[in-house]
C-alpha cells in the first residue's frame, strides 16, 4: 500500500512538473497593439514561441481577430508555428496557438488542446475585455518585439525653418538618420 502511495505521488508530481515547465518564460517580451494602445506579453520558452520571435524579429505582424465563444478573440496568422498542444484551462490574459497557425487571445476562460504562447501582463479580466475589444469583430491587431511609440500631434504648417528636419516616430530630432520610419515635413518617410 505505501509502494502503491509513493507512486501516485510521483505520478502526480511529473504530472505538476510538466505543466509548470510551459510556464517557463523567455526574457524576450512581445508587445500587442490595438487602436494605439500597446500590452507587454510575457512569452513561453517553447518552439512555437521561438519561431514567433523569429518572425517578429524580421518584421511585425498584423492580423484580424474576431471575438469567439464569449471568451477570446482569435483569427489566422498567416503562417504556421510548431505546436506543443496539450490540454490547457485558458484563463483571462492567456494568449495560444491553436491549430497550428490561429491565434487565440482570452479575456474568459477556456479548456482545449492548445500550444501556450504567453500572457498579456497585469490586466485584470474588466481591463482585457476592453483591450481585447470583447464582442467585436475585424478587430486589428500588431505583434511586435518592441513597444510602439508615436507622435501625439504634429503642427498642420511646419514653419520653414522646421521644414526638411528629420524625426524619429516618439518626436526626437534625427541629425543622421539611418534606415527606418521618420517624420518629415509633418509626414511618415522611409528612408
Amino acid at each position: 500500500m505505501i509502494l502503491v502511495a509513493l507512486l501516485v505521488m510521483s505520478c502526480n508530481r511529473d504530472e505538476i512538473q510538466a505543466q509548470t515547465t510551459n510556464y517557463e518564460t523567455m526574457t524576450t517580451k512581445m508587445y500587442i497593439t490595438i487602436d494605439g494602445r500597446t500590452e507587454a506579453v510575457t512569452l513561453t520558452n517553447n518552439s512555437a514561441t521561438q519561431a514567433l520571435v523569429a518572425k517578429l524579429q524580421e518584421a511585425s505582424v498584423t492580423v484580424t481577430l474576431n471575438s469567439s465563444g464569449g471568451f477570446e478573440i482569435w483569427g489566422a496568422l498567416g503562417f504556421s508555428l510548431p505546436t506543443s498542444n496539450e490540454q490547457i484551462n485558458a484563463r483571462p490574459g492567456d494568449i495560444v496557438l491553436y491549430n497550428g497557425s490561429n491565434i487565440c487571445m482570452f479575456y474568459g476562460t477556456s479548456s482545449w488542446n492548445y500550444t501556450l504562447l504567453g500572457k498579456i501582463d497585469g490586466l485584470s479580466e474588466s481591463e482585457l475585455r476592453t483591450f481585447l475589444k470583447a464582442g467585436e469583430s475585424n478587430i486589428s491587431v500588431t505583434l511586435s518585439l518592441a513597444e510602439t511609440t508615436g507622435i501625439k500631434g504634429l503642427s498642420p504648417n511646419p514653419s520653414p525653418v522646421r521644414e526638411g528636419r528629420i524625426y524619429s516616430l516618439n518626436g526626437v530630432k534625427i541629425e543622421n538618420p539611418s534606415k527606418g520610419i521618420y517624420i518629415k515635413n509633418g509626414k511618415k518617410v522611409i528612408l
